[in-house]
């Protein structure tokens, strides 16, 4: 029976060491690299910590915030629930609040989370609309170059730190496989593609 800790990043290139900083008090670490829109279920770490929980080896979650479960309300509340029925304890570390109290539900918890869990998601949302009128604005000056969004790359920058999927695209192989090996997003390699075919649209 153990303490673990879940830990969520939403891309490969974000550090994960703040959320580590109490690494030692557990017993294992479950670390995804994924956007909080995909439902945690479908999450590769996540999968392993579900199995672990069926398993009985796991009988307390830490997490640093809420929205390291998900963005969306629904998915938050509905792994909240799932956790609170195998009597699992899950503490969230920037509310100093656990789920459960002497195994029975913490209701000022599901109150507090019901609320964060709402803000999470307007704020995906929030940041969804700013940056689709972004890219409509810069679109209208003839600006846009697709750049992607929150990268503050350069172009050559892009290209070094991308060398596997460079390599990959030059050998000819498709751009799935490019970006699997290269471990980027499919966007990414298209992105890398066009720098390296300019002429081609």
């Amino acid at each position: 029976m153990s303490k673990v800790k879940y830990i969520r990043v939403s891309t490969e290139e974000q550090n994960t060491a703040r959320q580590e900083v109490n690494a030692k008090e557990f017993s294992t670490i479950y670390i995804d690299k994924t956007s909080g829109s995909v439902q945690f279920t479908e999450r590769k770490e996540a999968k392993k910590l579900l199995a672990d929980i069926e398993s009985g080896i796991v009988t307390e979650i830490h997490i640093s915030s809420i929205d390291r479960l998900g963005r969306n309300i629904i998915d938050i509340l509905t792994v909240v629930e799932f956790l609170t029925q195998k009597s699992i304890k899950l503490f969230v570390e920037n509310i100093g609040m656990y789920s459960l109290i002497d195994n029975k539900p913490n209701p000022s918890f599901k109150m507090i989370v019901s609320v964060l869990g709402n803000v999470a998601e307007m704020e995906r949302l929030n940041m969804l609309e700013r940056q689709r009128q972004g890219i409509e604005l810069a679109k209208a000056k003839g600006t846009y170059t697709g750049r992607l969004f929150g990268s503050k790359m350069s172009d050559a920058e892009v290209l070094i730190k991308y060398k596997s999927v460079v390599k990959e695209l030059k050998n000819g192989e498709s751009l799935r496989r490019a970006s699997k090996i290269g471990g980027c997003s499919l966007g990414t390699a298209q992105k890398i593609q066009r720098l390296l075919n300019p002429a081609v649209i």
